[in-house]
């Protein structure tokens, strides 16, 4: 994983330094999208093959991109085409996160995930961000994924830091202490 991450960080850095304000989002977005599909395992087994040029697979990639609305900028096309050249189409799912994290480091923002025993409603969820955002002590982009295990409560997971207020995690500190 060490390896992935380290073939990564220079295709990402050089992606960082070419984009510009406005697009650094929607380039971070495509880097995304462009990872998500190089991580389908047909697709990898396709631009494996020793008969299928890089040229082909810009193709075909770019064609499901296009499937899915997506139109390639320049500095992501340019990025997928110098990374099948090189023949590191693994390292773009890792090229797409280490991107966001120097889009984020910058920005001040950090991604956040939020484990909910129930849906959160767009109210709910801005008062929740809100106050993580006070305890993190910065900004967030938060997402929820929904997790009935919890049974209630919440589970904020913001880079390397936890946050677990769930009923799960109570019962559980609940039995440590009941059987110690």
């Amino acid at each position: 994983m060490a390896e992935l991450a380290t073939i990564a960080r220079p295709y990402a850095e050089a992606l960082f330094k070419a984009a510009t304000g406005a697009d650094a989002k929607l380039l971070g977005d495509q880097v995304a999208a462009l990872g998500a599909v190089a991580a389908d395992p047909a697709l990898r087994q396709f631009a494996d093959s020793p008969k299928v040029g890089d040229k082909l697979v810009f193709n075909v990639v770019a064609d499901v991109l296009a499937r899915q609305g997506v139109t390639l900028l320049p500095a992501a096309a340019n990025l997928l085409r110098t990374v099948l050249d090189n023949g590191r189409l693994p390292a773009l799912g890792e090229i797409a996160s280490q991107y966001r994290a120097l889009r984020d480091a910058t920005s001040g923002v950090a991604q956040a995930v939020i484990h909910s025993a129930f849906p959160v409603d767009g109210a709910q969820l801005a008062d929740l961000v809100a106050t993580l955002e006070k305890r993190f002590g910065r900004r967030l982009d938060a997402r929820v994924e929904v997790d009935p295990e919890l049974i209630g409560g919440i589970r904020a997971v913001v880079g390397d830091e936890v946050l677990d207020a769930s009923v799960k995690a109570r019962l559980e500190q609940m039995k440590v202490a009941l059987t110690a």
